[in-house]
């Protein structure tokens, strides 16, 4: 039975798709280093968000081989505010192993492009379909929510099983414009049928044989496991001040933020006095307290429950890097988590 469905998806999609289709930069090339960029670049982060970015990247990186030679710090000063920024150290990994193995031409074979850094079913299926025009679905969260909806399937939506299923049943029922169905099934997913909201049943050109909305149970799909438990921590964060420059150091090279600035920081939140002499650990003799703030952080797994301390010093540790604000504007890639306490100066 949803196998019927699956084939009156083409029919159903493409002239919507046409008439409907939003105007966004990466649908105007089928270059594939455009498309796979785009395709990193949306991954938890909002189209409108990602259009600016998309923009500033192709002018700083052009090429495969330009990314392939940029320098690390320049890429997550690029990437800045995107979060994620294993997204764009693996893109420079698998744009040198382009570079080696292909000559700096993106491959056009679907498991060579899912052996490339950073890239799983779901990029090599946009990919090749919509670059390459090749048969290869691409299903994510919203491909696998139309499709719940449209079959009133229960399963979990983060069902590895569930995944490969709809992958099979779309790539068999595929027409001869791959690349627009893919995108066709993106699009309708992430509007009509989008998150967080009821979807527009009214709107849609499946409702003749959508399950859900024929039952008029089509919110009540997809079905979800619940979430662990974010990990809550605190945190507290010092901007200090010298001689017109700010404390940053650099985060190890592995695990959460790996590699990025950030502003001194240390587990837990302490009463200014207390914290004063945990600053003094650094190396760095404290003049003034200027302000305290609070922020917070929101990883996938990890809250941070962030206190600002801001304070002027009696002079530069040598124990920390110190940038002027135009070097940190244009150097220095801080994440949102400490860019945050940047933008109160």
């Amino acid at each position: 039975m949803k196998e019927n469905i699956y084939g009156l998806l083409p029919d159903a999609l493409l002239p919507w798709f046409y008439g409907n289709s939003r105007e966004l930069p990466w649908r105007k090339t089928n270059d594939p280093y455009h498309i796979w960029l785009s395709e990193i670049m949306l991954q938890q982060t909002r189209v409108e968000a990602v259009k600016g970015y998309y923009q500033r990247f192709l002018e700083a990186c052009p090429t495969i081989e330009s990314l392939a030679n940029t320098d690390d710090a320049v890429l997550h000063k690029l990437w800045e505010g995107l979060g994620y920024y294993s997204r764009v150290r693996n893109l420079k990994k698998a744009a040198q192993q382009i570079m080696s193995l292909y000559g700096g031409t993106f491959p056009g074979e679907y498991s060579q492009v899912l052996a490339l850094p950073g890239i799983g079913e779901y990029t090599a299926g946009a990919v090749c379909s919509i670059a390459f025009n090749q048969p290869r679905a691409a299903v994510d969260g919203n491909v696998l929510r139309l499709i719940t909806r449209l079959t009133r399937d229960a399963t979990p939506i983060d069902s590895p099983a569930l995944k490969k299923q709809v992958r099979c049943a779309l790539e068999a029922v595929y027409p001869d414009r791959a690349g627009d169905f893919t995108q066709a099934l993106m699009e309708l997913g992430a509007t009509l049928c989008g998150p967080n909201r009821k979807p527009k049943c009214e709107d849609c050109p499946c409702r003749s044989f959508c399950r859900g909305y024929l039952q008029g149970d089509a919110d009540a799909y997809p079905v979800k496991k619940a979430k662990a438990a974010r990990r809550e921590e605190k945190r507290t964060v010092f901007i200090l001040h010298c001689d017109g420059s700010y404390a940053l150091r650099r985060r190890p090279d592995t695990g959460l933020l790996a590699g990025l600035w950030e502003f001194p920081n240390i587990s837990g939140w302490y009463s200014v006095e207390d914290a004063l002499r945990e600053v003094q650990k650094l190396g760095i003799r404290p003049k003034e307290v200027l302000r305290q703030v609070h922020r917070e952080h929101i990883f996938t797994h990890i809250r941070w429950d962030l206190q600002g301390i801001y304070l002027e010093t009696a002079e530069q540790s040598e124990n920390l890097h110190w940038l002027t604000p135009e070097q940190i504007v244009t150097e220095a890639a801080l994440p949102t988590a400490f860019r945050q306490f940047w933008e109160e100066i």
